[in-house]
């Protein structure tokens, strides 16, 4: 896998407690600290995604989409917000 290097800034106390993560062997330097960051997030987000699949899939029986009525319904959303904002 190809790496990029990139610069970033963080505060002192952030610095410290990234210093305090490698020196107690949790991470080898301050690359794998955040690379494991992003690694975590990303996990986060498929772990999110899997769980809206997983409750879409247990709502039950699909039901059929209308979509002009409900590009109707939000077109009325949509312009009573935008009223109440001129009006406001």
């Amino acid at each position: 896998m190809t790496t990029i290097r990139k610069t970033i800034t963080v505060t002192a106390q952030q610095d410290s407690y990234i210093k305090a993560q490698v020196e107690a062997g949790h991470y080898t330097n301050d690359s794998e600290y955040f690379r494991d960051l992003i690694r975590r997030d990303q996990d986060s987000d498929i772990a999110a995604i899997r769980a809206a699949l997983s409750e879409g899939e247990a709502s039950g029986e699909p039901r059929p989409f209308d979509l002009a009525a409900f590009k109707k319904r939000m077109m009325s959303t949509v312009q009573r917000t935008a009223g109440r904002l001129a009006h406001g």
